[in-house]
Parts: C-alpha cells; sequence; structure tokens
C-alpha cells in the first residue's frame, strides 16, 4: 500500500504575517513561489494513484510549481473556515480574548456564507477526504498527494492517526513543506514531516 503525501502551500503575505486565511484566495510571495519550486525533487520518481490540490489558488499554485501535473481540484480540501477571525492574527484576538485557542475554542461567524468552523466540523471534511485516499491507496497502484492548508492538514493528520480533530494542535506545519503519512505493523505513523529539500 502506498503512502499519503501532505503538501502544504507556499508563503503568502498573511502566512507570513500569521494572520488567519482560509477563503481569501492570496497569491504565493515570491519565497512562496521558490518554496513551490524546491518541492519538486520530493515528489518526483514517486507514482500517484490521486493528486488532489484545495481549489484555493495558492494550493494549486503549489502543486504546478512543484511539478504536480493532473491535480484535481477537491472542494473539502479547503482551509479551516475562520469566520469573523478571517484576517486577523492570533495576537489580535488575544487582546479582546485572552487564551483563545483555535483548537478548543472555535472562531465566530463571519460574513454570510462563511460561519465559521468547529474542529470537528473541519475533521469531519477530513474523514471525508480519508475515505477517498483510502478507496485510491486500496487499489495499489501509487501513493496519493494532497496539497493544502496548515491547519486543515493539521487535522487530517489527526484524523489519520486515530486522534481526535482537535489533536491536530501536536502537528506544527511550515509553508512549502512535504509530510508523508505511512504504516508501519498495519497501523498509521508519521515517516516525515516539514521536510524540504
Amino acid at each position: 500500500m502506498g503512502d499519503l503525501l501532505l503538501v502544504r502551500h507556499g508563503e503568502t503575505e498573511w502566512s507570513r504575517s500569521g494572520q488567519h486565511t482560509s477563503w481569501t484566495d492570496l497569491p504565493l510571495t515570491t519565497l512562496g513561489e521558490e518554496q513551490a519550486k524546491s518541492l519538486a525533487p520530493l515528489l518526483t520518481g514517486r507514482t500517484y494513484a490521486l493528486v488532489l490540490t484545495s481549489p484555493l489558488g495558492r494550493a494549486v499554485r503549489t502543486a504546478e510549481l512543484a511539478g504536480l501535473t493532473g491535480a484535481v481540484p477537491e472542494p473539502e480540501l479547503h482551509e479551516w473556515d475562520y469566520g469573523g477571525y478571517e484576517g486577523v492574527t492570533t495576537a489580535d484576538i488575544h487582546r479582546d480574548r485572552p487564551g483563545w485557542d483555535l483548537w478548543t475554542d472555535g472562531v465566530p461567524p463571519g460574513p454570510e456564507g462563511h460561519p465559521g468552523e468547529s474542529p470537528e466540523a473541519v475533521g469531519a471534511r477530513a474523514d471525508r477526504v480519508l475515505a477517498r485516499v483510502d478507496a485510491a491507496l486500496a487499489a495499489d497502484t501509487g501513493d496519493v498527494v494532497l496539497v493544502a492548508h496548515a491547519h486543515f492538514l493539521r487535522v487530517l493528520t489527526a484524523r489519520r492517526l486515530g486522534l481526535a480533530p482537535a489533536e491536530g494542535r501536536l502537528f506544527q506545519l511550515a509553508t512549502g513543506t512535504v509530510g508523508r503519512l505511512s504504516t508501519e505493523h498495519g497501523r498509521p505513523v508519521i515517516a516525515e514531516w516539514n521536510r524540504r529539500p
């Protein structure tokens, strides 16, 4: 059975500044483009049963620059909906809500159509993606790669390891990196994390 590779998109202006970025579709910075290009050697030479990307431009562009041809946009790979905290840093949130934590406190509703998500809601999306991943891996024709966003991929990793969605807090994920989830003795494991060339 193949591995599951997780690619976080390259840097954007808001990922650099620490602003929560979900629906705001910012382009990659120059550094972000270089990060994406640098991932190609880590991703070539493998056979892929499935390549999925978030539909947001920063993820799609990262997949292109990393040489992942044939990537299919998957809406379920969208970043956590931060609701009213879109574009706001954790430091700014702490001015009004000292001790606030995304993983336990969630987010307030935002503009119409962006109600915000709880860890459990993001976990449910991750579970649906993992069902698709498992079907592709069961065919035993190659690995699966997902190109997406930090918080979503952290939740997905927690779910893959059999943990609650909020345990994604344990897996810090840098921009422009690759993680690899594999198995050992029939159990899911983290084989590599935050890898760069």
